[in-house]
Parts: structure tokens; sequence; C-alpha cells
């Protein structure tokens, strides 16, 4: 399907947050990182946000759900004609790792239908179907990256999207799949509990900045009690649902606005401290991206519980809101080649597999990469 050597390829994402569509052209050879190209943002409506988050917890979408995501994409990813191929994540609706089973809406077919191209999609299904969790996905892409940086001990990346993951790279290692080249996991909650409370107690979307949960006490015992959530006595690989920590609601109820926030930012923070505990050795570094890098008091807080440099992907000249997105622009390239997608120290998977779909225009339904 694809040339020898490096293509442009686009990549799409559209996180636990529901705040829009990532997507990003990347050059590779699904290897090597070779270049970033343009990349752009379609935000959803307050209205498009509403019917994504009634659809959360589904295993099967309405057709006006998969219309809408379909729609969405359809209308970001046509503004990149220089893609030679597109990866498309879809909107996660349901993940249940403990029960092997993940549903993204959106039909990659339609996608390839309607922009002409290549697209691959259903990046999980084939590493459930052999004893995997399905995520996190990201952590070959940032294997590469701690390459094309040139990084020369052990780094991690942590995303900071409606869930927290956690990706440690030994960059001395020759390919992502190797023993020892990666680990990954889910930290735990990260901006979806944030969100939800700004949500429901001010009728905005986030808390910009951290500046809410700032002026605000962290309350006692919540943390400890939060800590005591069977989920971090789990060792790696593991992976989290957006609402498997919907109690932490409840912890905060009675609590005011400033003090829930910075409360639930603080159980953000030291679930990413407790997760490194976890890992081979300790990184030399930790770049943050995702959206939850602009919280600034988590920022602080993450740097606070941990003993390396917190760093943004910016620090790095890159777009820390795009890595995602260009992660399955690297993983489509992947899949057309026959490479490994995610690995037993990434998700669990019993051997190293290529996970996807491949659809091309004029061919009705997807074919197993």
């Amino acid at each position: 399907m694809l040339g020898k050597g490096s293509v442009w390829a686009l990549g799409a994402m559209s996180g636990t947050s529901l705040d829009g569509v990532d997507a990003a052209l990347l050059r590779t050879d699904g290897e090597r990182i070779e270049g970033f190209g343009e990349s752009g943002y379609r935000a959803y409506t307050p209205g498009e946000r509403d019917v994504l988050r009634g659809a959360l917890g589904q295993w099967q979408a309405a057709p006006a759900v998969c219309e809408l995501i379909e729609t969405a994409h359809a209308e970001l990813l046509s503004r990149f004609p220089d893609a030679e191929v597109i990866g498309f994540h879809g909107q996660t609706l349901a993940h249940d790792p403990a029960q092997r089973r993940t549903f993204q809406a959106g039909d990659g077919a339609v996608l390839a239908e309607v922009l002409t191209r290549p697209v691959i999609w259903d990046f999980r299904s084939a590493d459930m179907d052999l004893g995997g969790q399905g995520a996190p996905l990201a952590p070959f892409y940032h294997f590469a990256l701690a390459k094309y940086l040139g990084a020369e001990a052990p780094v991690a990346f942590l995303n900071l999207g409606g869930v927290g993951n956690l990706t440690w790279v030994d960059p001395a290692k020759a390919r992502p799949q190797d023993d020892g080249a990666v680990m990954a996991f889910d930290t735990g909650p990260a901006n979806a509990p944030i969100d939800d409370l700004m949500l429901a107690r001010r009728g905005q979307p986030r808390d910009d900045f951290g500046a809410l949960a700032a002026q605000g006490r962290v309350a006692d015992g919540v943390l400890e009690a939060f800590l005591d959530h069977p989920y971090f006595f789990k060792m790696p690989p593991k992976s989290l649902d957006r609402n498997d920590f919907t109690d932490l609601q409840a912890r905060v109820s009675d609590l005011s606005d400033a003090d829930a926030a910075a409360t639930l930012t603080a159980c953000a923070a030291v679930a990413v401290a407790k997760g490194l505990e976890h890992l081979p050795s300790p990184p030399s570094r930790i770049i943050l991206c995702g959206g939850g890098r602009h919280n600034a008091t988590l920022r602080d807080m993450i740097a606070a519980g941990v003993d390396c440099p917190v760093e943004t992907a910016e620090d790095h000249d890159l777009d820390g809101d795009m890595i995602e997105a260009q992660a399955f622009a690297f993983l489509a390239v992947r899949v057309a080649r026959g490479l490994p997608t995610s690995s037993p120290a990434t998700t669990g998977v019993r051997a190293s597999v290529s996970g996807g779909q491949i659809s091309v225009p004029g061919q009705a339904v997807g074919q197993t990469a």
C-alpha cells in the first residue's frame, strides 16, 4: 500500500477529555521520525460534547453519535491533502481491560471513502485478542521520540489527558519491542475528574492553568483514601477507563470549589509519583504532553513529588498538544508495514503484535492488518 522509505502520515486523536479532535502530519518510515508537518484542531461544540458525554460507557453507539465523530474528523482531516495515509483512533466510549473489551466509535472505512485515502483504524482490538489491555498505544512513538531527541539515559513521557499515562524509555535499545526498551501504563485519573468538577459546579470545561486549584487547600485524608484503590497495587502493564474513579467526586462533594479542585489535582499528581515506583530505573527527566501540561498547579504538584526534572514537550521543541495525534500517524505506517504496535511491556499482550484495520477507498469494509 505504501512505497518504500518515509511518507507523510496524518494522525487523528480525540481523547477522553472530549474537547475536540487533534490532527498532525508526521514524516516517518514507521521506525524513525524524519520530520513534523502541519497540525490542526477541531473543537467539539458544547452540544457535541453533551452528546459524547451521554454516550460514555456505551458499548454500541447510536448512528447519530458515530456520524458526529466521523463528520468532525472528516472536516479536520480534509484540510491535509498531502497525507498519504491516515491513522484514525476514533472516540473511546468504553474501555474494560479486565474483560478484554474496548470500544472506539467511528468507522475508518467511512473516512476512507470521504477522504479518498487509506485509513488505518481499530488499533486496539488485535492487542486485546492476544490478551493485551489495548492501551496505552503511544509508547512505541515515545520510543521514537526519545531517539529523535538524542536521549542517552532513560526518559519518561507523561501524557496528561482525561487519564494520565506514563511511558519509560531506554534509548539504548534498538527497537521498541526489544526486552527492556519500554514500560508503559496508566498512572490514574488526570484531567477528567477536574474537568467534571468544573463543568458541574461552574459550567466551565476545565480549570484553566490550574487557577482555581491554586486558591484551594488539599483536603485531609482524601489522598490516603485515593491511594488505597486496588489499581495502585497492580503491577504494570495496566490501563484505566475514564470513569474508573468516579467516586472522587463524592469524596470532594462537601468541599469548596477551590479546595475540591486542589484535592483532585493533588490526586492526579500523587498517582504519577506512585507510578514511578514501578519503573525499572528512575528516569533522567519527565517530559509532559497532553492538555494537562497547561495546568501550572498540576505541573508544580507533580514536580514536588518526584526526584527528577519535570519538563514540557515545548522545552524540547515538540508540540505537546499533538504528540498523541502524531503517535497514530506513526502507528498507521507501522501497521501498513507489518511492524509491531504494542508489546508485553506496554499492554500485557502475549507477544508483540501489529494491530489495526486497513480501509481503502472503494472497499466497503476494512481488512485486518
